[in-house]
Order: C-alpha cells, then structure tokens, then sequence
C-alpha cells in the first residue's frame, strides 16, 4: 500500500460466509445461569434467537453495500494500512472533522450521521454546516489491520490520525469527534496537536477513573464516586481481562462466532438507554452487522491492545492538558457520567455542556440525529 489513498471498497469471500454459517449451525450453547435473564451475561435465550437469525435470515451483502455507498480508501500511515471513510460536504465550505468510533464499535455506528452531517440541507438544515467526515477503522479495528502489524496505543492512534488528516488529506486544520476509545484519541489529539484543530467534541469523557482522587467531593462528585465505585465492582470485569490476558480470550472469541456475539451484544444491551430490551434501540442487523465486521476481520483479538496499553502505561491525557475548545454532550445511560468539575481538570478550555434526555453509549448509532445536531451547533462558531 503506498502513501496515496487507494480506492476501496468491501466484498468478503463468499467462503468466508459459509464457513461463518457452518459455525452456526454448530453452537454449542452453555446451560443457563438459574435467576433472572441477563443477570450474570449474555442470556442464553436471547443469544440462541440472535444465532438463528445470524443463520437463517441475516444479510451480509446488504450491511456491504450501506458503507460500500459511501467513498472508502485505504493508505499506508505509520507502518499499517488505515483504511477510513472520506465523505465530502455538500455546501458552500465543508469543514473536515474526524470522527473516531470505540470498542466493541465499528465505522457501522455512523452510517447514519454521515449523511446528517455531510448533507444538512436533506434535512431541514443549512448547507453552511456541511462537513467533509473522515471516519478510520481504528488501527488494530476491522479493516485497518492485517496479520502480524504492530499494536497502536492511544497515542499512538492520535498521531496516526493526525498525520492522516493533515499529511495524507491535506487538511491544515479540521475538527474531531469521538465516543469510547474514540474519545482518548479525540482528547489526546486536542492535547498532543492543538495547532492542527479547531476544537474537539466528545459524548464520553475519558477522566481519570479513580475514587481516591476526589477530596472532599461536592454532592455531584460523591455521586460520580458512587457510579465509578459500582462501575470497577460490577461492570469493569472486561477491562481487566483484555487488559491483562487479551491474547487468551482471543482465541474463544476468534474461534466461535457465537462467543463474539455474547461479549459483544451484553455490551450493546448494557451500555445503551434501552431499559434492558436491546432491540428496542438497535436492529438484529446493525447489532450482527457490527459483530459479523469483527469476525470476518479476526480483529477481535487486536481491538482488545487499546486496554492493554492504557492499563499497562500512564493515563494518555494529563491533567489540564487539553486548552483547545472542547464541546462534551452527556447522554443518561452512558458507561460513567462525569461531573463539569471533574472534567474541568482534563479540559481547560469547555465552551459547550449538553445533557441529554435519551441515549446511551453508543450515540452516533442510537441517537445520530441528536449527536450530528451537538455536533454542528458546537462547531459551528468554531469555523
């Protein structure tokens, strides 16, 4: 792969997909825990009916052609082929900004936004918002990765990034955006390249998580405590294994296409505002359209190194280092809901504070029309 984007576009082997089917078939379910269904995981039940549809009814082709609509390219940066998303606005001057996905997430999470931020006017909007989107897989993510590369650290994926928007695109400055791990590499990049951005927007917080380091915590910050304490007691049990021992789940989850969906789909159900019915906000499809990119890549095992290296090395962003404009929109069911005071010790420099009513982690996914909505009126005093 040179230095000069190469055109790309997604067609898996059809081997690939019946031999995804034939493991299907195969699923070896475990008994059900007694109690209540998604008390201890992934509910067995649930997880059969998903497997059966995976099987029987689940369309790969089509999930191709929604991110085959839209320009993709790969190209040669730091050592590895990134391949992303390069979405022209539709208006008099689109402004760039790139937009990083998370874990267990995908580029899948913004095919929905893209249109609402590349193309207002479609709807109701002015075209004088449009942005150019650039959207990567994340390195060690689906189709940015290849057998054998190196693992990419938070940082790592921030100079990555950096180096793709201004060296490879020729952007001199654009804005960005993330969720999740996406959020650490929005964050670093406002703190390792503030001259390349015009400001950062993120819908979650990636603060310190430690409860010792909050003295004589306000009301607000007692209760971050309390939600950061019951988080690392009852919720945190996947960072530690693949911050610890990723290479040993990997091959489970790389093995058994049943496997990766319970670890993934537990985290879609948790993690969203959907009061325990994970299909009242996601469809079968986007969740397997998600999860069947993760096993046609193998990249399972590779996604888990960003949890490795941050639990393995210092926290990527310093306190009070970010000074560039910083936008953050909370939405009530995300992982942990920081406080403005806790977040003001990261970020010097908050302009914009949304809270809203509805949403959950996943928010490009779940709620793009409220995001793209953040999104734009953050950004737009910012051109």
């Amino acid at each position: 792969m040179s230095a000069t984007p190469v055109p790309f576009q997604l067609n898996f082997p059809e081997a690939q997909l019946v031999d995804l089917r034939e493991r299907l078939a195969r699923t070896r379910f475990p008994d059900p825990t007694p109690g209540e269904p998604w008390a201890y995981g992934t509910d067995v039940g649930y997880l059969r009916e998903l497997v059966t549809y995976w099987h029987d009814h689940f369309d790969w082709r089509a999930q191709e052609a929604k991110l085959n609509a839209f320009a993709q390219f790969k190209v040669a940066v730091h050592g590895i082929d990134v391949h992303y998303l390069h979405v022209q606005g539709k208006g008099p001057n689109p402004q760039p900004l790139l937009l990083s996905h998370g874990w267990p997430g995908s580029v899948f999470e913004f095919v929905d936004i893209i249109p609402r931020l590349t193309d207002p006017a479609r709807f109701g909007g002015d075209p004088a918002d449009a942005f150019t989107v650039v959207a990567p897989s994340l390195p060690g993510f689906g189709l940015s990765f290849a057998p054998g590369q190196k693992r990419f650290k938070t940082e790592e994926m921030a100079d990555c990034f950096a180096d793709l928007m201004t060296d490879v695109l020729g952007y001199r400055t654009f804005a960005a955006q993330g969720g999740d791990v996406g959020s650490f590499i929005t964050a670093r990049l406002g703190h390792s390249h503030p001259e390349k951005l015009i400001g950062i927007h993120l819908n979650l917080l990636p603060v310190r998580r430690d409860p010792k380091a909050l003295e004589n915590p306000s009301d607000d910050e007692r209760r971050f405590i309390d939600q950061l304490n019951h988080w690392i007691k009852e919720e945190m049990g996947y960072q530690w294994i693949q911050g610890t021992k990723p290479q040993t789940l990997a091959f489970g989850l790389t093995d058994s296409p049943a496997g990766l969906a319970a670890w993934i789909v537990e985290k879609f159900r948790k993690w969203s505002d959907c009061n325990g019915d994970v299909e009242s906000v996601f469809t079968k499809d986007e969740l397997l359209a998600d999860i069947t990119l993760y096993w046609l890549t193998a990249t399972i095992g590779s996604s888990f190194w960003f949890y490795y290296a941050r639990m393995h090395g210092g926290w990527p962003i310093p306190d009070k280092g970010v000074a560039v404009p910083t936008g953050y929109v909370q939405f009530p069911s995300e992982i942990l809901t920081p406080p403005r005071s806790v977040a003001e010790r990261m970020f010097t420099n908050i302009q914009r504070w949304t809270v809203m009513p509805h949403g959950g982690h996943f928010a490009a996914l779940e709620q793009p029309e409220a995001l793209a909505k953040e999104i734009t009126e953050f950004f737009r005093p910012l051109r």
